[in-house]
């Protein structure tokens, strides 16, 4: 590693990087995740690109937090920030995925959409493969992400009483759309109910999971199992496309439930700073050979606004839409949508 990917990776802002490793800023503070904090006393420096905390003391950059929250290593935390892909860092020979096809994902549009078969009422198996204790980086695998030992969760969803109430209930989302994504759940061996989360690519294959704390508030709000590709999500969504038809961008798997389940044909891209260079390329080709019209709902914050101006450069007829004054993002206004209509 020179001494120019170190810097791109100690420029990459540091709010943008929190939000990644999960924690939640607002103003720029947000709950320290080094001591048991209850006043959100971690203090963000965007003009310094630095995070304080004034009760335990916790300080630093990017690379010190990714290795504080991650537990990695100086190395292993600079590979997690930028991607193998995106900075040259020499890949692993042994880092091959071992993908199974399984069946292409219901469509969303369909109402006769058939409803997921049930699981038994509780994953909570100490063994379970999905079990998100050892946090890894879904864009720079160290280990081969082993497709075959999730599908099956996939193939036969379940939904906890905590997941429902959080995508039915919190987030009012159309059924078809859960079915479409075939979000499931599970629960740890401390019974924390988990949200788990299929990327397919655009064969259908898949080739990552994320798991989304149901806690309000805990952390970590976000784990990869080690190898997972969690880049652009919903890529399916693009076999269902026709030129020139309209295709919109979140940031975010929320945002992008909640347009599909106000009609929209969406995809998600995980960050508004670590969009790796093989999902820009993946994003302008798709635009080129399909003709489409892209369109997107940025969060109303600065990175929210950044990540426009980003994907602009990359994808020109992008379409800018602003949401209301006291909506942050687009789940809140299709939240509103959904009570107002």
């Amino acid at each position: 590693m020179d001494k120019f990917q170190l810097q791109r990776l100690r420029d990459l802002p540091i709010e943008g990087v929190a939000e990644r490793l999960g924690l939640q800023v607002v103003r720029h503070k947000c709950l320290c995740p080094f001591h048991d904090d209850h006043h959100a006393s971690l203090s963000f420096s965007p003009s310094r690109n630095t995070f304080r905390c004034f009760a335990c003391g916790a300080s630093g950059g990017t690379i010190d937090l990714a290795m504080r929250c991650l537990g990695k290593d100086f190395l292993e935390a600079c590979r997690w920030l930028g991607g193998e892909d995106c900075l040259g860092f020499p890949s692993n020979p042994n880092n091959r995925s071992n993908r199974s096809n399984p069946s292409s994902p219901s469509n969303p549009n369909n109402p006769s959409s058939p409803s997921n078969p049930s699981s038994p009422s509780n994953r909570n198996n100490p063994s379970n493969p999905s079990n998100p204790s050892n946090p890894s980086n879904p864009s720079s695998p160290s280990s081969p992400f082993e497709a075959s030992r999730y599908e099956r969760y996939f193939q036969h969803p379940w939904l906890s009483p905590a997941a429902r109430q959080f995508l039915f209930q919190e987030r009012r989302l159309d059924e078809r759309v859960v079915r479409w994504c075939r979000l499931t759940s599970w629960q740890d061996r401390r019974g924390v109910p988990w949200l788990q989360i299929p990327y397919f690519d655009r064969e259908g294959r898949l080739v990552g999971v994320q798991n989304r704390n149901l806690v309000k508030g805990a952390l970590p709000r976000f784990r990869f199992p080690s190898g997972a590709e969690c880049s652009i999500y919903n890529l399916p969504v693009l076999n269902l496309l026709h030129p020139g038809e309209a295709l919109y961008i979140a940031e975010g798997c929320s945002d992008c439930w909640s347009l599909l389940s106000a009609g929209h044909k969406a995809i998600a891209i995980p960050s508004a700073t670590l969009l790796r260079k093989k999902d820009a390329e993946q994003l302008s080709s798709l635009s080129s050979s399909l003709s489409l019209t892209l369109h997107m709902y940025p969060d109303r914050d600065a990175p929210g606004e950044r990540l426009f101006l980003q994907l602009q450069q990359l994808l020109p007829n992008l379409q800018h839409h602003h949401l209301p004054p006291d909506c942050k993002d687009f789940s809140d206004y299709y939240l509103r949508l959904k009570v107002s209509g």
